[in-house]
């Protein structure tokens, strides 16, 4: 549409204003016209291609030959430029220089009208010329209205931008939660599944079959418990709710740990993501116990505040060999992750006083 406008005044100039010609008069006028269709086309280039200077400079020569025109010409429609002209520079230049340029314009071509400078003064009354400065308002109008909707876009953009980082983050925190589910499954059954076999084919060379039996029925059963485990870890992806309380008991006298866990306050329903966090917390203590603490006793307690709830795993020094293999070395830090997942925190360390010392305890805490 710019183009179009732009073209129509450029031929309705060439069809109207005279005198126009290649000496005298003639030449002048078609010189200032000339100059006058290089200020008007360069209206079609981009905003950001012109320095601001170069701008002012090339906006305040074009007010000067569309002033110059009215009044060289005897005839025509050269108040077109100065009219066109006026309301670009709203679009291109700050409201204060474009309001002082116009300004500039519109005394130009009324003084040129009003003095009677030049031989076409008695066609248009000197007030035409005044106006010349007005269509600087629809310019800065169409400014205003090109800055919000490229604010807006920008505005969409950023919005995509956060929305994919968002969703990336979210993937990153599931592949987390996955990868913390898989390691528990995997590594702690598989390392208990290995200490049992090791032990099996050191008892070979002794001759021992019972022991052999017993440690290879504590494999199988290692197994079993690995595919429990498995269900868990498909709940805990599926987000099912599984009973606490019920599942930790399970999970307790699975492990060979009966009438172990003591539970204080009065039980209540706790979030599915907590609960399966609370039982994944559970499982690694209870390797680690069996893993760095063979034989040594293990007491859990589940407490229900009004503000939280409270797992702690306390296990008692080792009474066999320790053989603890190679471990992963993610599970506490495993723990951790989950925990502040919760908001909630997460303390383990040394047993250093009362029955259970040189032990280990692990206390988790999540508000409700």
């Amino acid at each position: 549409m710019q183009w179009g406008l732009t073209l129509a005044v450029i031929v309705c100039g060439a069809l109207t204003i005279r005198p126009m010609g290649v000496s005298g008069q003639g030449l002048l006028v078609a010189a200032l016209f000339v100059l006058n269709c290089a200020a008007l086309l360069a209206r079609g280039l981009p905003p950001g291609r012109i320095p601001p200077p170069a701008v002012l400079l090339w906006l305040s020569l074009g007010v000067l030959a569309a002033a110059a025109l009215i009044g060289a010409s005897r005839s025509g429609t050269g108040y077109l430029f100065a009219f066109f002209l006026s309301g670009h520079i709203g679009y291109r230049l700050p409201p204060r220089q474009a309001v002082t340029l116009a300004l500039i314009c519109g005394l130009l071509c009324g003084g040129v009208l009003y003095f009677q400078i030049g031989p076409g003064h008695h066609l248009l009354p000197w007030a035409v010329g005044l106006t010349a400065g007005v269509p600087v308002v629809i310019g800065m109008l169409n400014r205003a209205q090109h800055q919000a909707v490229n604010a807006a876009l920008s505005a969409a953009e950023s919005a995509e931008r956060a929305a994919r980082a968002e969703a990336q983050a979210a993937v990153l925190t599931e592949r987390g939660r996955i990868a913390r589910d898989v390691h528990d499954v995997l590594a702690h059954t598989l390392a208990g599944i290995n200490m049992q076999l090791e032990l099996a084919d050191a008892l070979l060379d002794t001759g021992d079959l019972e022991k052999v039996r017993a440690a290879n029925d504590k494999a199988h059963s290692l197994v079993k418990e690995s595919l429990k485990q498995a269900q868990w870890t498909v709940h805990a992806l599926r987000e099912d709710s599984l009973p606490l309380v019920e599942t930790l008991t399970a999970m307790l006298e699975s492990s060979g740990h009966r009438d172990t866990l003591t539970v204080s306050g009065t039980p209540e329903e706790v979030p599915a993501r907590a609960t399966q966090n609370l039982l994944r917390i559970a499982q690694e203590s209870l390797t680690n116990a069996a893993r760095h603490a063979p034989g040594g006793a293990v007491r859990v307690e589940l407490a229900f505040a009004a503000s939280s709830t409270v797992l702690t795993i306390r296990n008692r020094p080792a009474t066999r060999t320790v053989n603890p293999g190679v471990g992963s070395g993610m599970g506490l830090i495993g723990m951790r992750e989950r925990v502040a997942l919760l908001g909630g925190t997460l303390t383990a360390g040394p047993v250093t006083e009362g029955p259970d010392e040189g032990g280990w305890q692990v206390e988790a805490v999540i508000p409700r």
